[in-house]
């Protein structure tokens, strides 16, 4: 596990504090475990632009030449 530090309002820090006793169980886990839950819970959303352009094609960094020569990609213009 890797540490980290949160801050919390002292309403908030009480609240955790009393939950954890009353539960026997480390602070930290009452926050990993509210964490789990929200993430779980929270839609799983692409980057922006992910999935905007569907070309059916699966091969297409295999041939990135070809796909860049058939486009012109890299020639001057006159």
């Amino acid at each position: 596990m890797k540490r980290t530090t949160i801050y919390l309002e002292p309403e908030l820090e009480v609240r955790l504090q009393l939950e954890a006793k009353q539960r026997k169980i480390p602070m930290a886990e009452i926050v990993r475990e509210a964490l789990r839950q929200y993430l779980d819970k929270s839609p799983k959303r692409l980057p922006p632009g992910a999935g905007e352009f569907e070309s059916a094609f699966t091969d297409t960094s295999e041939r990135v030449d070809e796909v860049l020569t058939e486009t012109g990609f890299g020639e001057s213009r006159n």
